[in-house]
């Protein structure tokens, strides 16, 4: 039985109750994605202490326009598994907006593009603070957000959702924010970035378990569907696990500060997030463990930014 969804116009969206319109729009750029965004940003950045004076203006654009692509790449999401019929009222782990509040699809796509165009403009005026090298590689990251759920094969339904994800908001995103505040890459930012680019390809791989039996019912081909759900927690743990190893061999080798184990604090979350998944048959079961990977992701970044903060000043 199909559920048709009653879509407001935007007149109808402005009459809202009070309060509730900017709720819409509040879950619509699912805000506690956000700090996926910030972390990388906050990582490259401290990592730039030793070596330069942080330019803060630089920081603040660059933290702006990632988290710009991160709301935008939101939107189109909720755009397009709309349009595709992968969401209803029931979906879990979405805004909503369209489904459940019945924001008009259009508004969310031109909201998910105005995003863009500001992240743009932020973008023009860091290439033009450093190197204009920026722009390509900035256009790189919006092809890849817009990739990610748009075009004819979008990503997220193919098994490299966690490649790209974790490449493009890991590895891409600290080494960006690195070079905009020395103008050079080290081979020690790119081994720093190589756990959080784990930790954030995680966070897919987690989410894909969560939705692994609708999205086989849609024809997607997910990395969560090739492995079935047991072989998926096995390798969303290995995921964890080298994330953690890696953070070892950083410190053992002098890369890192000893005080960086300290991200070790994040490693109860990523248990709990393993423990959720298992033997969990539907996607609300398995939205704590949900949440859990994402706090991992969110609470290793904070650690070691902090520790590297100290450190280095």
């Amino acid at each position: 039985m199909t559920t048709k969804i009653k879509i407001k116009e935007p007149e109808q969206l402005l009459a809202l109750p009070a309060g509730k319109n900017w709720a819409v729009w509040w879950n619509l750029l699912r805000p506690h994605t956000l700090t996926a965004a910030f972390v990388p940003v906050a990582i490259g950045t401290v990592l730039a202490l030793p070596l330069k004076p942080v330019k803060l203006n630089l920081f603040f654009a660059m933290l702006l326009a990632c988290m710009l692509i991160q709301v935008a790449t939101n939107a189109f999401n909720e755009y397009y598994d709309f349009v595709r019929g992968l969401d209803n009222e029931q979906s879990v782990g979405i805004g909503g907006a369209i489904v459940r509040e019945g924001v008009a699809p259009h508004l969310v796509l031109t909201l998910a593009s105005g995003f863009i165009v500001a992240a743009l403009f932020l973008g023009f005026y860091l290439a033009s603070a450093t190197s204009w090298w920026l722009l390509p590689i900035g256009a790189v990251c919006i092809m890849a957000g817009y990739l990610y759920s748009g075009g004819p094969r979008p990503i997220a339904a193919t098994p490299f959702g966690e490649v790209v994800a974790g490449t493009f908001m890991g590895l891409v995103i600290i080494l960006l924010s690195f070079y905009i505040q020395t103008g050079s890459v080290t081979l020690s930012s790119v081994l720093v970035s190589i756990p959080v680019s784990f930790l954030i390809g995680a966070i897919l791989m987690a989410n894909n378990i969560r939705d692994l039996e609708g999205d086989r019912k849609n024809g997607r081909r997910t990395l969560a569907i090739l492995l079935g759900h047991k072989r998926a927690v096995v390798c969303l743990t290995v995921i964890f696990s080298i994330a953690y190893v890696w953070l070892l061999g950083l410190v053992f080798s002098g890369v890192l500060p000893w005080g960086a184990l300290l991200a070790f604090g994040s490693l109860p979350k990523a248990i709990q997030a393993v423990k959720g998944f298992r033997g969990k048959t539907t996607p609300r079961q398995m939205m704590p463990a949900m949440k859990a990977t994402a706090q991992t992701n969110t609470l290793f970044g904070l650690l070691l930014a902090l520790v590297l903060l100290f450190q280095y000043n």
